[in-house]
């Protein structure tokens, strides 16, 4: 820590070091210290994605757009797989885009700290930062692409119920469910960059063991309890509860991911905190 003192004609530095407090020091406090930082380096890699783009912020409309009405031929009209009585390009999107804002983030938030090697080198603040402004920054394209999912309601005659209220604590889940995961690849990619190369490919079998282009009604009932260990499986299915209305809210998978997302948020914590003093050296 470092403390400015001024006195007539002259200013003076005093640095203090103290000794770390342990693996259960997380440094949360300094986290929000240099909440500054975090929403720099978030605005920074909104305006990175669509700088040279001719389009701009549209494709973050036009992607998921177009992914839609992909996914609902192949899966709605030649595999006619079910979508619980809804048409099919609304149930889909419905899913989508709360797994594509994951698949973002938690590809971002993973090889964050490889990518801003140089500013983790140099300069010192919380390393957590980094893996939290990929998590966030990403919300941008999930507000765009929500938008055009009401419009997609309202050209279907769908009419979100006030259940829609709880989508903001949905998206907390979301996010905590990106970075936990994150935490754990992000210094494992810091020394095998193998993370960057398999994490798209496990990405996508990610997304198919998880409800997005089917429903859960699918699985075989003697394998939904192993399946709902998927913490995506609760995410997915809450938020087409809440923008659809679709049955009665499943309280087992939700339940089943928070409890998940917990071990794994709060181990993803310990296990940065401890690999965040090799980083520097090794990255």
């Amino acid at each position: 820590m470092s403390e400015v003192t001024e006195s007539p004609g002259r200013i003076s530095h005093r640095f203090e070091i103290r000794p770390d407090l342990g693996l259960f020091d997380l440094e949360l406090g300094a986290v929000w210290k240099y909440r500054q930082l975090l929403f720099f380096l978030a605005w920074r890699e909104v305006r990175v994605r669509y700088k040279q783009a001719a389009l701009g912020v549209a494709w973050a409309v036009l992607q998921p757009v177009m992914v839609v009405i992909i996914l609902s031929a192949v899966f709605g009209v030649f595999a006619r797989l079910p979508s619980e009585g809804l048409p099919y390009p609304v149930f889909l999107f419905a899913g989508l885009i709360p797994w594509t804002y994951f698949s973002e983030a938690l590809r971002r938030g993973s090889v964050g700290l490889v990518g801003d090697a140089e500013l983790v080198k140099k300069v010192y603040f919380p390393r957590l930062i980094i893996p939290l402004a990929m998590v966030v920054a990403p919300l941008v394209d999930l507000a765009l692409a929500s938008g055009v999912l009401f419009v997609f309601l309202a050209w279907y005659g769908i009419w979100p119920t006030v259940n829609v209220l709880l989508l903001p604590v949905l998206v907390l889940v979301s996010m905590a469910l990106a970075l936990a995961v994150a935490l754990w690849l992000g210094p494992i990619n810091v020394r095998f960059r193998d993370v960057m190369h398999t994490l798209p490919f496990l990405l996508q079998i990610w997304m198919y063991a998880t409800p997005v282009i089917y429903p859960l009604s699918m699985v075989p009932e003697r394998w939904q309890p192993l399946y709902r260990l998927n913490p995506m499986v609760g995410v997915i299915e809450a938020f087409r509860w809440s923008l659809l209305g679709m049955g009665e809210v499943d309280v087992a998978a939700i339940g089943v991911s928070l409890a998940v997302i917990s071990v794994v948020l709060v181990g993803g914590l310990l296990f940065f905190r401890r690999m965040e003093g090799s980083f520097a050296d090794v990255i």
